[in-house]
């Protein structure tokens, strides 16, 4: 299994840009192959190994690489990636860990 974690920051109004990114992200949990999505906003922390510095996170699973290559290349997919990366989503960070 894999496990395909993506965190967002967003540039200001960060409120709205949030809003804005949550509501392309959602319709990626219907993607054929994606199982467990997960996705929210960041929670402050006093803990300073927290790093909270983000705007929005999404996590999700895939039993096999070619369930995630199918999410990489469905059209919805591709489509957040069109319309949210550099505008909404000012920068992110993509983690692929097996479990």
């Amino acid at each position: 299994m894999i496990t395909h974690v993506v965190v967002f920051w967003t540039d200001k109004p960060v409120e709205e840009n949030r809003q804005k990114l949550l509501a392309k992200l959602e319709p990626l949990a219907g993607i054929p192959g994606v199982k467990n999505f997960r996705c929210g906003p960041a929670i402050e922390s006093p803990r300073g190994a927290v790093d909270d510095s983000y705007t929005v996170a999404i996590s999700m699973d895939f039993e096999t690489a070619a369930d995630a290559e199918v999410y990489q290349t469905h059209p919805l997919h591709v489509d957040f990636i069109k319309t949210c990366i550099g505008t909404v989503a000012k920068r992110f960070v993509v983690y692929d860990f097996g479990v």
